[in-house]
């Protein structure tokens, strides 16, 4: 399921070149340790935990409240472990804009050269695809995704950190998902939720919309005409000012082309049915408001947001990096490493006293 979602302050820029090299030479360095001590499956769900990510971001150096803080993290870290993925076993695809959509090619190379089998690497690239259609379509909250990353292991686990925009409220909203948390992609995803903007919401993947899911998709086995004629019905109906709101912008004979795919295709199922390409936020929509003027079955309009923390001030809150210290950092962790290869672990063992002693 969905692991979480965090609200940040949308940022525009990039991270100057000195930092992004370091903050890459440290992920590198941090998930050497990590995956050493714990394993791949450990780190998948470290990274999956929005909370932890934050953390590691601002371990990093960058801004920490910032939305760059999510695809400059994301950047650094498949650039910091291209070189030893493979001797890791962890890999991380996608990327912000066009590199988003070239995720499902990076996994079938990756699977390609380290022989994954074919069928763990279709899941894989089934669940990358899945995860950004139920957070454009499945949950619409406002907030157009612009950024994928997908890490995986080559026995098919994976964790998904993407990110979407509201360019009218400047706020971004990242999402976190794991492996070995879904059993169904479209009922309550979510295990943590951070965000501290909530709006109103179409929540198709919400426990309360799952029988607005089942007529929905059977809806979408229905002739394209009698569809289009519904969605005319309802834009000249005296409608409440949620559902007003959702159907302002369908246009009934633009849906009418996706409909007529839907009748051909006779979905068996609402993840099917949002599986489908060209299947978006509007045609669930529209299918949603038809399901429930028709059948009376509501949909849900709950935001999936459970926690939530303070923001600060950016640009060198708390402090600005100190280039020095971070090297320092770098080369602490990237010795530690090396001399555990040959049998001195002390510097490894010393780490793990004090996350003891921190923790307790």
């Amino acid at each position: 399921m969905r692991t979480g979602v965090a609200n940040l302050p949308l940022h525009y820029g990039s991270a100057p070149r000195w930092l992004f090299e370091r903050m890459a030479r440290l992920a590198r360095e941090i998930t050497i340790v990590m995956i050493g001590q714990r394993g791949p499956d450990e780190f998948l769900q470290k990274i999956s935990d929005p909370f932890w990510f934050q953390a590691f971001g601002s371990c990093l150096g960058f801004d920490w409240h910032s939305s760059g803080l999510t695809t400059t993290v994301g950047g650094a870290l498949k650039v910091g472990l291209r070189d030893v993925s493979k001797d890791l076993g962890i890999f991380v695809a996608g990327g912000k804009g066009g590199a988003s959509r070239k995720t499902p090619e990076e996994i079938e190379i990756v699977s390609e050269k380290t022989h994954v089998p074919f069928v763990v690497g279709q899941k894989l690239v089934y669940a990358s695809k899945m995860a950004a259609k139920v957070d454009t379509a499945g949950l619409q909250d406002g907030y157009q995704l612009y950024y994928h990353n997908f890490i995986f292991t080559k026995n098919g686990k994976w964790a998904v950190v993407q990110q979407g925009m509201n360019t009218d409220t400047r706020w971004a909203r990242r999402y976190h998902w794991l492996s070995d948390e879904v059993s169904n992609f479209v009922c309550e995803p979510h295990k943590a939720v951070c965000s501290d903007k909530k709006g109103q919401v179409l929540n198709m993947v919400a426990r309360e919309s799952q029988k607005t899911q089942g007529v929905s998709y059977k809806l979408a086995g229905d002739k394209p005409d009698k569809l289009a004629n519904q969605i005319k019905r309802m834009k000249t109906l005296n409608l409440p000012k949620r559902e007003s709101i959702l159907v302002s912008d369908l246009n009934p004979d633009s849906l009418k082309k996706i409909f007529t795919k839907t009748y051909e295709a006779q979905p068996a199922s609402f993840e099917n049915l949002l599986a489908l390409s060209g299947i978006g936020p509007k045609t669930i929509r529209a299918l949603a408001l038809i399901s429930e003027l028709i059948y009376g079955v509501p949909y849900s309009t709950r935001d999936p947001v459970r926690y939530s923390f303070a923001h600060g001030g950016k640009d060198g809150t708390p402090y600005p990096v100190d280039r020095k210290i971070y090297d320092s950092s770098i080369a602490f962790l990237h010795d530690a490493v090396v001399k555990a290869k040959i049998g001195r672990s002390d510097k490894l063992k010393a780490l793990e006293r004090l996350s003891i002693f921190y923790y307790d």
